[in-house]
């Protein structure tokens, strides 16, 4: 049988989403738990939507599995939990046509990223610490987002990866006291593209670019530019959606 799992987990206790020799991955401790559950010595393979990297935290990442096992969606729910520690956990366990795919079915992703203007150490691994951010400045940018546009100079480069479009659905920033937050939905993200667009309404937004500079970003994209990063432990990947 076929299952989709939907996890959540603090991303500061792993080096990422994608099985790693000798570091603690989400794949990783999954597939290690479900080979215990399973009682068997091979490999599990647990198919992710997203490889979130280190540091990076999920609220609702999603997986697919193939098991053989005499339990209820409930039961095996249960039995993950019972094992895997207490920052990362299982919310849904379901049943699903085996030819469902956590990565290729998936119509859009959502994510968010955390910025907080106070000095709570509580704060650390969940945002990016900043003196001050303007709500209505930050929306501004973001307008410029959104549709389906070449996010190139928003991505680590890579040689094999002809399409860097994405289609981008909703962008904007929220606050709520001194914690804020950008919300972000598309078909696909490219590797660090949302770090890259953080960080660089961030540097608009503190003067080390220009907003000519940034919509230069966008207008006319290109390969290995120099580009402002957000720092991990502030993105969270929030949601994914299927039809």
């Amino acid at each position: 049988m076929r299952y989709k799992i939907t996890i959540k987990y603090d991303g500061s206790y792993f080096s990422g989403w994608q099985v790693q020799k000798n570091q603690n991955t989400v794949q990783g401790l999954l597939e290690k738990i479900l080979q215990k559950i399973c009682k068997v010595s091979n490999r599990i393979v647990v198919f992710g939507s997203s490889r979130t990297d280190t540091g990076v935290h999920a609220f609702g990442q999603v997986a697919h599995v193939d098991l053989s096992l005499k339990l209820n969606n409930q039961k095996i729910k249960n039995a993950l939990n019972g094992n895997l520690p207490w920052y990362c956990k299982v919310s849904k366990v379901e049943k699903v046509n085996l030819d469902f795919n956590a990565r290729f079915n998936a119509t859009s992703r959502e994510y968010i990223y955390q910025c907080y203007t106070g000095k709570s150490f509580l704060f650390n691994n969940q945002s990016w610490i900043l003196p001050k951010l303007d709500i209505k400045f930050l929306n501004k940018l973001s307008e410029r987002l959104l549709g389906n546009l070449d996010f190139l100079s928003f991505s680590k480069f890579r040689k094999d990866l002809e399409n860097t479009n994405c289609n981008i659905f909703r962008a904007y920033w929220k606050n709520d006291k001194k914690m804020y937050t950008f919300h972000i939905t598309a078909n696909r993200f490219l590797h660090h593209m949302i770090r890259y667009i953080v960080g660089s309404m961030i540097g608009v937004y503190q003067e080390r670019m220009s907003e000519k500079e940034f919509m230069l970003l966008i207008n006319k994209p290109r390969k290995n530019v120099f580009i402002f990063k957000a720092p991990a432990q502030g993105l969270i990947l929030n949601k994914v959606n299927y039809d």
